[in-house]
């Protein structure tokens, strides 16, 4: 048996390190400052120390298992040792402050200036699925290679753990790790997300935090999407997306004031007599210096079984919305797509398994990728950068 090359070994393992993710950073851990050491044996065998971030990390069984896959592929199958320490506190604070690029903390990385396009979506009254448009909106741009957030700033009826599968059947959504002041949000279906859901506490062992009540005046409201804005660690983010409680409070004023470069969607009903509740929500955002992309009316007509166009909701709803909000602004707002009535898409909703994804062949699938396709291919309104994303 020839003699291990130490060194060659060592360093063989070191490059292969690099292909290990963080789950809930999404960055190599060689890039974290992770891997504390690399050292290998004459037989071939090799030792790997890894620093978590924080005692208790809810992702250190991933991490260990990757890295000793990843070890493995080079040292050969059982030659990999891995041992998991934890980072020192100034670690820690050397790694934040690397993730922050060097920028204050608690700082607003997604105001004026910033390459991360930013969209809202409202409406202007309840249960016209504006979440659920939201959350299949969010999967589809991440299906399609972006890099995307999304912050559920409906704070008293926050749905988006549900509607995304981050609940387990308690209804109780993942609490987020967090490093020193940095929160990292959780992922799902590519999506990085973050919601008061995450943060509320059962009122009973056992119980449903899903069901617990938010009582939140105005300032409590602002200080927390503020905290989702400046203390929730996204990175580099290509789309960041908002999704607003309905109606006209204040909530929406306070992303007026905190992102004042949003751009925003507006989610109605076919019902003409919705059109004026909706206009309202949009009207406040342009109030608030914010610009109209789109209108996406939902629960739009559907093909009965012989064929024929059921309009349970009636129709033209969204065009009336779409040409009135048009009067207020230079470019006209676009109606981006009728959603129609669908039954898959509500089952995704309760299963957790968003229909672009479950079902994309759905045409309530194919017309949330229509607005996903559209609103890639608008300009900013900063700058005119375009996010260049084919339709599939």
């Amino acid at each position: 048996m020839p003699p291990v090359d130490v060194g060659s070994l060592e360093q063989g393992v070191r490059a292969a390190l690099a292909g290990v993710i963080d789950p809930e950073i999404r960055k190599p851990i060689t890039e974290l400052d992770m891997v504390e050491s690399v050292s290998a044996g004459d037989d071939g065998r090799v030792q790997v120390v890894i620093r978590l971030t924080i005692v208790g990390c809810p992702a250190s069984d991933r991490i260990e298992r990757d890295v000793r896959q990843a070890a493995e592929t080079v040292a050969g199958p059982g030659n990999a040792d891995v041992t998991l320490s934890v980072m020192t506190p100034e670690q820690r604070a050397a790694l934040t402050e690397r993730l922050r690029g060097g920028k204050a903390a608690r700082g607003n990385p997604f105001g004026p200036g910033s390459l991360t396009r930013v969209i809202a979506v409202t409406s202007g009254k309840g249960g016209v699925g504006k979440s659920t448009i939201t959350a299949n909106l969010a999967v589809a741009l991440a299906a399609r290679g972006l890099s995307v957030g999304l912050v559920d700033a409906d704070v008293h009826g926050f749905s988006i753990p549900g509607l995304l599968g981050l609940v387990d059947e308690h209804g109780n959504a993942p609490r987020p790790t967090r490093v020193d002041e940095m929160i990292l949000p959780p992922v799902a279906h590519g999506v990085k997300v973050i919601s008061i859901g995450m943060f509320v506490e059962p009122t009973e062992p056992g119980g449903r935090a899903s069901s617990v009540a938010v009582a939140w005046r105005g300032p409590m409201l602002h200080r927390t999407l503020n905290q989702f804005l400046t203390d929730v660690y996204f990175g580099d983010l290509d789309v960041l997306l908002v999704d607003l409680p309905p109606g006209t409070g204040d909530v929406a004023i306070s992303l007026g004031q905190l992102l004042p470069n949003a751009e925003v969607v507006v989610v109605t009903t076919p019902q003409p007599a919705a059109a004026d509740v909706a206009e309202r929500s949009g009207v406040v955002a342009r109030q608030t210096g914010q610009r109209i992309v789109g209108v996406v009316e939902n629960m739009a007509g559907f093909a009965g079984p012989s064929g024929d166009l059921i309009e349970l909701f009636g129709s033209g709803g969204g065009g009336i919305v779409a040409e009135r909000l048009s009067e207020g602004q230079a470019s006209p707002v676009p109606l981006l797509a009728s959603v129609p009535l669908s039954i898959a898409l509500r089952q995704g909703g309760d299963a957790g398994a968003p229909v672009v994804l479950s079902a994309p062949d759905d045409p309530a699938a194919r017309a949330i990728e229509e607005v996903a396709a559209r609103l890639a291919a608008l300009p900013r309104s900063l700058g005119g950068r375009r996010l260049d994303v084919s339709v599939r």
